[in-house]
């Protein structure tokens, strides 16, 4: 029986708020599984892109901050409001809702709720710009001179208003133990773990292969797509990247002729490019990684980074292999293991640990946990 049959159980007025809906990553396909769950639940957030993600997310049921009226190339350039983001999160009107779900990257945690309001938040990561990832930050975007100097007191900021608001929810659930632990560490905030959906059902595993790698990822320097790419220029095999992001064009100026870029494609094209890959790539950290898990729900491999969630996920030696240093040798190295070992991967035992990751999973402990709250 499906968990939403049980959701008469619960009377509740139920509003879902996330911090932006502005693509579909990984975040917003968990949003989507809540809506799914809550169907009459509006969802909150700061800022909306119908473009983008109307098709998923109509705006009849999206209801914005103060910041969706700035002019759209300033929404277009939204880092420049992130000092504004706190206000645009706290002003946000809840006081009519029974339970509150919140899923937060960043800043949807810090909702202000009334006494009556249960609040539970799904946390995907503690704001990392402002904490482990602060450093990397800087570099990626090149904060330095006088843009560093305003970037300092902004992370002064930002740090001090997120820890003030991770007192505000009733309760946490995180995304992996990687979450779990930064939540403890930067928020002092017990939490339990339940992983993302994935829709798994979708994929089916093969034991056909065809001779390329894939990617599957926003081209963003974080993701580390370049040290993928130095790679396969080095070895010269077959790799196909969908995707789209700031990165694309430097990607494609570094890239050989053996790798292809795609850009973005829509989900029944993914499905067939992993469905038919040799094996998935995933060399960024990420705080789970849900692209990993939909190869596996293929029957694929993945060579993975060997630091973040795709450690709770990935096994070595049954469902892929680890590099641990992001360089182009230690990826190379753990590249030739997965081949080596290719003979031994069994397609339908990848794809029975993908279960584990289950949107039916998610949904029953989930479930589990608000009527604990409620």
């Amino acid at each position: 029986m499906r968990v939403s049959s049980f959701l008469f159980l619960i009377p509740m007025k139920i509003a879902i708020v996330h911090d932006f809906l502005l693509k579909l990553g990984g975040a917003e396909r968990v949003v989507k599984v809540l809506a799914d769950m809550f169907p009459k639940a509006p969802i909150y957030t700061i800022l909306y892109d119908e473009s983008a993600v109307g098709g998923t997310f109509p705006k009849e049921r999206v209801r914005t901050s103060f910041l969706q009226n700035y002019p759209k190339f300033l929404r277009k350039r939204y880092r420049f409001l992130v000092p504004k983001m706190p206000r645009a999160i706290e002003e946000m009107d809840l006081d009519d809702y029974d339970l509150v779900i919140s899923s937060s990257t960043a800043f949807s945690h810090g909702l202000i709720t009334s006494l009556k309001t249960k609040h539970l938040c799904y946390c995907h990561s503690p704001m990392r710009y402002a904490w482990d990832h602060s450093s990397e930050y800087r570099e990626e975007n090149n904060l330095h001179g006088l843009r560093g100097l305003l970037y300092a007191p902004l992370m002064k900021y930002l740090r001090e208003w997120d820890r003030i608001a991770a007192d505000r929810p009733d309760m946490y659930i995180a995304n992996s133990m990687n979450v779990q632990q930064r939540l403890k560490k930067y928020y002092q905030e017990e939490s339990d773990i339940i992983y993302p959906p994935v829709d798994v059902e979708r994929f089916r595993a093969k034991d056909h292969r065809e001779n390329y790698f894939l990617i599957v990822s926003t081209l963003t320097p974080y993701k580390k797509i370049d040290l993928a790419v130095q790679l396969f220029n080095k070895i010269g095999r077959k790799l196909i990247i969908i995707g789209e992001g700031p990165q694309k064009k430097y990607l494609q100026n570094i890239a050989g002729d053996n790798i292809d870029f795609l850009g973005f494609k829509d989900d029944r094209t993914v499905k067939e490019y992993m469905e038919n890959c040799r094996a998935f790539i995933f060399p960024g950290e990420e705080d789970f990684g849900i692209a990993p898990v939909e190869a596996m729900a293929c029957g694929k491999p993945v060579l993975a980074y060997g630091k973040g969630g795709v450690t709770e996920s990935v096994i070595s030696g049954k469902t892929g292999e680890f590099f641990f240093e992001q360089n182009v040798e230690s990826m190379e190295d753990g590249l030739a293991r997965l081949m080596y070992n290719e003979k031994f991967y069994k397609p339908q035992t990848i794809r029975r640990h993908a279960l584990e990751f289950s949107r039916e999973v998610f949904e029953k402990k989930l479930m589990q946990k608000i009527r604990k709250l409620c």
